[in-house]
């Protein structure tokens, strides 16, 4: 049984069977390949970096990919799922692997980059400025939003269930947030590309003042 004080039936749902079988889902076809043409566009920005951290890793598909690219950064991760936890920490690219929510997350660092993918779209509306503050606060320069876009709130119905994927402008919110935040490039990756297939996302990466 977890010891995670859950603050939302989100929470506890992505850190149970409904979540265990989503880790079983996010495996093969090509998921690790289409990841690193995705990343390499990102850190064409950026550069090479010393350090980042995912929040909601899951089983470590997007940082499988960020270490075939930079091999040498410290790769953290923040998982509420117990399965992808484990595989997470059997996989063995982390520096940190922290079980736990990322809403009670507070890093010891900061991050040259905090990234968030396919996460965001899943936590309560309420509790996503808590979440926009674990993201700020744990980056000292970079910081990337990978969703689903809305130009208004709504919610989705998820494989049936209600009150578990959320759209919106992230992004757009988390500068509002924190005015100081520039953006640096933003994009959309598309299910039906040729190469690299990835779900439909739009990304924003966006720089602190440095």
């Amino acid at each position: 049984m977890s010891d995670i004080n859950y603050k939302t039936e989100q929470e506890q749902f992505w850190s149970g069977k409904f979540g265990d079988a989503y880790v079983d889902r996010n495996v093969g076809g090509g998921l690790i390949e289409s990841n690193i043409a995705f990343f390499a566009k990102i850190f064409a920005h950026t550069g090479l970096i010393d350090s980042l951290i995912e929040l909601g890793a899951n089983r470590g598909i997007n940082l499988q990919a960020i270490k075939r690219l930079l091999p040498d950064t410290q790769l953290d991760a923040v998982e509420i799922n117990k399965t992808a936890h484990d595989l997470l920490l059997k996989w063995g690219g982390c520096t940190h692997v922290y079980h736990q929510s990322a809403l009670d997350f507070s890093a010891t660092q900061q991050y040259d980059l905090s990234i968030v993918k396919g996460v965001l779209i899943h936590i309560s509306p309420e509790y996503l400025d808590k979440m926009y503050d674990v993201l700020y606060q744990s980056s000292k320069r970079w910081i990337l939003i990978a969703e689903y876009y809305n130009p208004t709130p709504v919610e989705i119905e998820y494989r049936g269930h209600a009150g578990r994927l959320f759209k919106r402008d992230f992004a757009g919110e988390l500068m509002d947030r924190y005015p100081d935040l520039k953006i640096v490039d933003y994009g959309f990756v598309w299910h039906r590309d040729a190469r690299y297939p990835l779900g439909d996302t739009n990304w924003f990466l966006m720089e602190k003042p440095t």
